[in-house]
């Protein structure tokens, strides 16, 4: 059975025609800031430099040839959008991290991109591959200037615990284009965390599928846009085996003219997902005037034959009650409001459950506060 959270997909490019912008999947997007990449820009290869660590266990390298294109749908991904059937048909080599079965990473693994140049617009393929009841972290970290479309394909095998995390810390010229698909064993653990700070657009489209029953999904994601930045996160929870659990949980954060944010929670139970969990959250705080939200979760149930289903989204300005209890406490209004900031962050950063990424994250919040709210704080 289709389903409108689940178009059929297609790996020939040409049954993906160009999107206008009148497409539900792209109707947010402001597509004529995209540089092409949705539509037909030219890939290239040169402007992103990749570096990663290689901790014990571990492999990383670029694969070609026969080995790359074995690669390209091992997620089970299907393209339903043309970037991602392009990437798929046009990249050449595939970047492949590899962690083998019953092997435990000593440390995170650090995939670091960093952008030169933003007029040149590229494509690339990643694949992470975590066997059998293997445990390890991996962090991809995009910073520079770059026009990218990229598909992440993951791979989690059965009884695996495993930590993906993909920070957007882009120059304010950057456009990133984006679509990461993950394939969860039976018994296994999965953690994605999305988090967008910086680029003129972001748009990542986090999904996830399983290969068995007892697979979990924790599905997370921050993000703080500024004047003018738009940032689209999109989740899509494909409950496809019995006993599988799904949490998605997202924050955000807007301030400054024509800051706009997105945030789609796609979840669908089918008819065979039976004794399912999912939850699906999503909160964003508008910090100034002129900022704007979108926050639409969609949940379709095939089998009433489950543990649980929800969702909950909400979006506002700062709590005048918190404010008030502070400020009657000598605090000022400023800093007032870079407590509440930080308190509706926290819990979140906490779960991302990486200590590096959590104080980096902390340090990136004050950054951006200090853009606007807190400019008069000295």
């Amino acid at each position: 059975m289709e389903s409108h959270l689940n178009p059929p997909g297609s790996f020939d490019v040409t049954d993906h025609p160009v999107p206008t912008g009148r497409e539900e999947i792209w109707r947010f997007t402001p597509l004529k800031r995209l540089r092409g990449l949705h539509a037909d820009a030219e890939f290239n290869r040169s402007a992103i430099k990749a570096s990663w660590n290689t901790p014990d266990g571990a492999r990383v390298q670029g694969v070609t040839g026969d080995e790359a294109r074995s690669l390209r749908g091992i997620s089970g991904l299907v393209p339903n959008t043309r970037f991602a059937a392009r990437v798929l048909a046009e990249v050449p080599s595939t970047l492949l991290v590899d962690v083998p079965a019953e092997v435990e990473l000593a440390e995170p693994l650090v995939v670091q991109l960093d952008g030169h140049d933003v007029t040149n617009t590229e494509a690339g393929h990643v694949v992470m591959r975590f066997g059998a009841h293997s445990k390890a972290i991996v962090v991809v970290n995009h910073t520079g200037s770059a026009s990218v479309a990229a598909v992440v394909e993951i791979v989690v095998g059965d009884g695996a615990d495993v930590t993906v995390v993909s920070i957007q810390d882009w120059a304010d010229d950057a456009v990133h284009l984006s679509h990461h698909q993950a394939l969860v064993g039976r018994d296994a653990t999965y953690k994605h965390a999305a988090i967008s700070f910086g680029g003129d657009v972001v748009r990542m489209d986090a999904n996830v599928a399983y290969d068995g029953p007892g697979g979990s999904a924790e599905l997370l994601g921050l993000y703080f846009a500024d004047e003018g930045q738009h940032i689209e996160h999109r989740i899509f929870a494909d409950h496809n085996a019995p006993r599988t659990k799904s949490n998605a949980i997202y924050k955000g954060a807007l301030q400054g003219d024509k800051a706009h944010t997105v945030w789609v929670g796609n979840v669908l139970i089918r008819k065979v997902a039976e004794g399912i969990e999912t939850y699906e959250e999503n909160r964003n705080l508008i910090l100034t005037d002129g900022c704007h939200a979108d926050s639409i979760p969609n949940l379709e149930i095939e089998t009433g034959e489950i543990a649980g289903a929800g969702h909950a989204s909400a979006t506002a300005r700062f709590d005048d009650t918190q404010l008030f209890y502070l400020q009657s406490r000598g605090i000022s209004e400023k800093e007032s409001q870079r407590l509440v900031v930080h308190g509706f962050f926290n819990d979140l950063i906490r779960k991302v459950g990486v200590p590096s990424i959590e104080e980096r994250l902390l340090a990136t919040v004050e950054a951006e506060l200090a853009k606007n709210v807190l400019k008069e704080v000295q």
